[in-house]
């Protein structure tokens, strides 16, 4: 599926099964509240934090898969093309990064 392909199935879904896109401010907080779930995954099942009984049924991919929803959802709100705006912000990295991450000491093998 292509980048495209998703914002239209989304727009799909939401347009049908979601009856309409909640407004703009709601997804934001959304949005944040997902990329919190994946946080608190990422904390302890990669950082130092233990997992609670509660995160017994936590799912990483589902909720990343969230985050990407929420996403593509705003990006469909206001009229953004998710594709051009990401081909334009790795041409934009990679004149700006190309030889700062080739110099960085941090970054050798």
């Amino acid at each position: 599926m292509t980048i495209k392909e998703a914002q239209e199935l989304v727009d799909r879904w939401i347009n049908t099964t979601g009856i309409r896109y909640f407004n703009e401010l709601t997804n934001t907080a959304m949005l944040m509240e997902e990329v919190g779930e994946v946080a608190r995954i990422m904390a302890r099942q990669y950082g130092e934090q233990s997992f609670k009984k509660s995160d017994t049924e936590v799912n990483l991919a589902d909720e990343m898969a969230d985050v990407l929803f929420v996403l593509i959802c705003l990006a469909n709100q206001t009229g953004i093309d998710l594709t051009e705006a990401l081909e334009k912000n790795l041409d934009k990295k990679t004149i700006r990064d190309t030889e700062r991450h080739r110099n960085n000491e941090k970054l050798k093998p």
